[in-house]
């Protein structure tokens, strides 16, 4: 069974699908980690994330590994354990323009696919429901006020040790939303079937347990 949650960033969805998953046994899948690494590769080759027949040029030489759990993931680029980079404000900035190059989607769509044929699957992205898995059998599209989610946002940066002021991150979400939205292949958008939840004001325990009911009565 796949679980599909989409949504922008700041709405929860990676602290939701990790409790999700950890409840119900089932692996989770972090799809963004697959651009942020690609990201990170387009960056440690020295390639302008914009240049996207340089990107798409990189993309055979690159080795990309995930390996999933129920409440993790480990991601390795060309033998190299990459996951503790993939957060920081620079990578996170190459992801948003490298994830709207079609020739990186669809380079990342078969392994995104293979890890949802490993099992039950816990999956969060921004494509997930439209695109990745259109056929799961449960979909969830997260939203949350701009202003939350800005805060949200920089709370984890602040505590990964990235400082920067809060109206820089807001920008950067409004830039990504924009992006995200826009792009021609696979913008993200909400999946005809998939059920909304506004996280504004709920606690991740609260999400969690709205999920687990639309969950169960699908098992």
């Amino acid at each position: 069974m796949i679980v599909a949650i989409d949504g922008p960033a700041g709405v929860g969805k990676s602290t939701v699908a990790k409790l999700l998953a950890s409840r119900l046994g089932f692996l989770y899948l972090d799809t963004g980690a697959l651009y942020r690494a690609v990201g990170w590769g387009v960056l440690r080759h020295g390639i302008e994330p914009t240049d996207a027949e340089a990107v798409a040029g990189l993309l055979p030489k690159l080795s990309l590994q995930m390996e999933v759990t129920s409440n993790d993931v480990t991601v390795s680029m060309n033998g190299t354990d990459v996951t503790k980079d993939l957060r920081t404000p620079a990578v996170s900035a190459a992801a948003s323009v490298v994830s709207a190059i079609p020739a990186v989607r669809a380079w990342l769509l078969p392994v995104q696919r293979q890890i949802g044929n490993k099992g039950s699957v816990v999956a969060e992205g921004r494509d997930v429901g439209t695109k990745v898995f259109p056929s799961a059998p449960v979909k969830f599209f997260l939203e949350a006020d701009p202003t939350v989610r800005a805060q949200r946002r920089h709370h984890e940066l602040v505590a990964a040790g990235h400082r920067g002021a809060i109206e820089q991150t807001s920008a950067e979400l409004a830039g990504r939303d924009d992006r995200d939205r826009s792009r021609a292949m696979a913008p993200l958008i909400p999946a005809e079937d998939a059920q909304h939840i506004d996280t504004s004001s709920l606690s991740a325990d609260e999400v969690v347990n709205r999920m687990l009911a639309v969950v169960t009565a699908k098992l």
